[in-house]
């Protein structure tokens, strides 16, 4: 300061020396006039005062562009602020301004502007980085990788280029990156599953994949780049319809071996014939998604199978009559066991003459037979609760028929060895046949309801089950009766005789000499003791044999085979005697425990 003072005096002194040595010298010298000099004084002040003017706008101006410098620095500034998010710079500029000059200020503004114009450019790269990534994953998710949108990758100016936002960029890169390697993993599974259902219906991987997109058929599949959501869908569609050839190969395929089967059942083929087939009979028998194994369910081997059931079909037609022949055997055999009468139209002499005139198609003739095996089977399952009730009923039929032969023994109390088993057996079998009448009820009711479910009568080896039971009721009715009579009229018999042996005294029968010796049905172990065996009853006898369903059949009986052409209503097959008392003359011209004479 004192240095400008200090030039300004000096100049100050050296302007009014030569202001004098001009008034005094130079203007007397040449002869000026006071109104010349005047004039020119007054020039002189003017130009001096334009001179000062000038340099004070020079200054002013400078001034002015200083402060706009400094306004535009500080503009920047906070541009750049605003766009990095950065917050504590203000107080620093704010400090600096009051403490220097303009200079001052501009001078110390200007690197902290460089330095946030560095801190932008690399914020910059730093946001363009990022963005890139996401624009590249974003392309191989929307299938448009290869086309680079570099004007949104570079196009930053302007934009919010603060902290968060780039945490929250980062962010969404990592999103989108782990949606990247959960789409690349999907991808891999999926070209995995295809590559293993290709494999078992022996389908051309590489074409399935390449027509998808052709990245994918690869030799390095870790590097998937193509994850789009129709590369997936491509996939996704590619499986669906691999698994539903899958499903339709594996049917038709069990089918064919189902039949092939079939074939083989009915044509007894040979050990070693299977042998060929035994890996596709074991696919068979595995699930659908067990099946893993490669080409097992090519076209090739259904073609095979289909080839094989095919000639073995061919063959088939030339051993008809044999095989037509050995399913009319299996059926007679199921309606042997369930009591049902076969269909006579399919007889063997009716086939085989049928087959000989070439009046039916063997094939249907077959088929007919075994429409009726299945029909039998179907009513089997049907019957089975009531065969099952028939079977208690004539097993308790065999032990009621068991006592009766026991209870004729007269040695039945004997001391001898197997006597006490008798004894068990005999209390079991007097429980069993207390329970006759019951099961029989029960039989019918069931007997009807089933008619009722089915609408049809149920037969048993021809001839209704209602009808057998209910003969069946009125010849056990009858034959209580008859045995009430013969106990009456033993009664009777024990009384006369009393009075016989009162009158005329008593004397030892014949017949109770021979105590030990073996009565009819009964097999004797030596021992004294004898064990009871069934007998049938004659037809003179005083208790009629009760009728069962064997009583009918004709396996075991032949006059069944008379009475199947009779209608199904009750059939009398009880033989009633004709004389039902016993004449007081026969009685006394007998000996005690003596049989009725007929």
């Amino acid at each position: 300061m004192m240095t400008a003072f200090g030039s300004s005096v000096r100049t100050s002194n050296t302007c009014n020396s030569l202001l004098k040595q001009l008034q005094q010298q130079i203007w007397i010298e040449i002869g000026e006039s006071e109104a010349e000099r005047e004039r020119m004084l007054l020039e002189i002040e003017q130009e001096c005062l334009e001179i000062y003017r000038r340099k004070v706008d020079e200054a002013a101006n400078a001034k002015a562009r200083l402060h706009q410098s400094i306004a535009a620095k500080e503009a920047e500034i906070a541009m750049l602020l605003a766009t990095l998010g950065e917050i504590n710079v203000n107080s620093r500029v704010n400090s600096d301004k009051t403490a220097k000059s303009l200079k001052g200020q501009l001078a110390s503004v200007t690197p902290l502007v460089d330095d946030l114009n560095l801190k932008k450019e690399e914020r910059m790269k730093q946001f363009a980085d990022i963005k890139s990534q996401i624009e590249k994953i974003n392309g191989e998710i929307s299938g448009y990788g290869n086309i680079v949108s570099s004007v949104n990758a570079l196009n930053l100016e302007g934009q919010d280029l603060s902290l968060r936002k780039l945490i929250e960029y980062q962010s969404n890169l990592r999103a989108l990156q782990k949606e990247k390697s959960e789409r690349v993993q999907k991808v891999l599974d999926y070209v995995n599953e295809v590559h293993a259902l290709s494999s078992v219906l022996s389908v051309d991987f590489g074409k399935t994949v390449s027509d998808i997109h052709p990245s994918l058929h690869g030799s390095s599949m870790e590097h998937v780049t193509n994850i789009s959501d129709s590369t997936l869908e491509g996939l996704d569609q590619a499986i669906l319809r691999l698994k539903s050839e899958k499903k339709f190969r594996f049917q038709k395929l069990k089918d064919t071996v189902g039949s092939l089967f079939e074939l083989w059942n009915l044509m007894d083929v040979q050990k070693e014939e299977k042998l060929s087939f035994l890996r596709i009979t074991s696919v068979v028998s595995s699930s659908e998604s067990e099946i893993v194994q490669q080409g097992a369910l090519s076209l090739n081997v259904i073609e095979k199978v289909s080839a094989e059931v095919e000639r073995l079909t061919k063959l088939k037609a030339s051993r008809m009559k044999e095989l037509v022949v050995k399913k009319r055997s299996e059926l007679e055999d199921i309606c042997s066991k369930t009591h049902i009468q076969p269909d006579t139209n399919t007889a063997d002499d009716n086939t085989n003459a049928m087959i000989d005139s070439g009046l039916v198609d063997p094939c249907e003739l077959l088929a007919s037979v075994e429409a009726q095996i299945y029909k039998a089977k179907d009513e089997a399952l049907s019957r089975k609760e009531i065969m099952d009730k028939i079977d208690r009923w004539l097993s308790a039929c065999d032990e009621e028929k068991w006592l009766e032969d026991y209870n004729h023994d007269e040695n039945r109390y004997s001391a001898g060895r197997g006597a006490h088993i008798n004894l068990k057996r005999a209390e079991r079998a007097r429980i069993t046949v207390n329970k006759i009448p019951a099961m029989v009820d029960s039989l019918i009711s069931k007997t009807l309801a089933w008619e009722e479910e089915k609408r049809k009568l149920f037969l048993y080896d021809g001839v209704r089950l209602v009808s057998i039971l209910e003969d069946y009721k009125r010849a056990r009715h009858h034959k209580e009766g008859e045995k009430k009579r013969a106990r009456d009229q033993k009664k009777l018999q024990d009384m006369l005789l009393t009075e016989k042996e009162s009158m005329y005294g008593s004397k030892p029968s014949p017949r109770r000499s021979n105590s030990f010796r073996k009565p009819n049905g009964y097999g004797s172990y030596g021992n004294g003791s004898v064990t009871p065996s069934p007998r049938r009853n004659s037809v003179g006898c005083s208790t009629p044999e009760l009728l069962t369903p064997r009583s009918y059949s004709g396996r075991q009986n032949g006059y069944f085979k008379e009475m199947r052409r009779l209608s199904t209503a009750p059939l009398n097959f009880v033989a009633i005697p004709k004389e039902d008392t016993i004449s007081f003359s026969s009685v006394y011209g007998s000996e005690p425990e003596s049989p009725p004479q007929s």
